[in-house]
């Protein structure tokens, strides 16, 4: 992970999503999905979840689209057959894809997905194809602009909670953990007085590709209509952006 910021990734393109409002909900929708598919439907005992839910709240997401996206994930979604699927690629220059889907209808998801890899110079591979070179790791950040958070001692409450590696960036810790210690590690750290910007289980990328200028920005249209996309639960890459 040294020298390698998922944080920062995410953040640039999270900046230019929420700036259009049409978008908010449905990022919120996907994040309060996967965090209830992963660790369940009960906020109270799942931290990922609450703070997904309070961030929605915080940009007054009706109840009801929270609901929905909470029933969708835990299959309580009266009339609707939802079939899980994954999907695993190359992007332009050689960029690693993985995209995880929540669909009603596999055939017209697979024609958007295999339309939206080849419009930006991608192709699809089999299963397995890509995933052998991501971890699955519990990912949480804490963010620290005002410079008020000591970096030795959340080190040492993260260690102490169970993490296994946490990293520091400019306005950031990142904070890595086993999946099967994700939430105490969450739960620590809230107790502890630490506001979580971001908690989820992820996929980390064990190496990063750094493309061409021209198959970098087609990466990031491959990205983008992939965001688009409401069947598209999460993206995993290991593309390293330019600065």
């Amino acid at each position: 992970m040294a020298g390698h910021s998922k944080w920062k990734n995410i953040q640039k393109r999270k900046n230019a999503q929420d700036a259009k409002k049409g978008k908010v909900f449905m990022h919120h929708a996907k994040e309060i999905y996967t965090a209830a598919k992963l660790g369940g439907g009960d906020p109270e005992m799942n931290a990922s979840l609450r703070l997904a839910v309070d961030k929605a709240k915080a940009d007054n997401m009706p109840n009801e689209n929270i609901d929905r996206a909470i029933k969708k994930a835990t299959g309580a979604l009266d009339g609707a057959s939802f079939e899980e699927i994954t999907y695993e690629g190359y992007g332009p220059g050689g960029v690693a894809v993985i995209v995880n889907i929540l669909t009603d209808n596999k055939n017209r998801t697979a024609a958007e997905i295999r339309h939206a890899f080849k419009k930006n110079n991608g192709n699809l591979g089999e299963n397995g194809s890509v995933s052998f070179m991501f971890d699955r790791k519990g990912y949480i950040v804490i963010t620290n602009e005002d410079g008020t958070i000591d970096e030795e001692e959340i080190t040492l409450e993260a260690i102490e909670a169970g993490a296994d590696d946490i990293v520091t960036e400019e306005g950031a810790y990142e904070i890595i953990t086993a999946p099967e210690n994700f939430n105490a590690v969450c739960e620590h750290l809230r107790e502890s007085g630490y506001l979580l910007e971001s908690s989820e289980i992820t996929f980390i990328p064990q190496t990063y590709s750094s493309p061409s200028e021209d198959d970098e920005k087609n990466m990031l249209n491959l990205i983008e209509m992939l965001e688009n996309n409401e069947d598209v639960q999460d993206i995993h890459h290991n593309l390293e952006e330019s600065e």
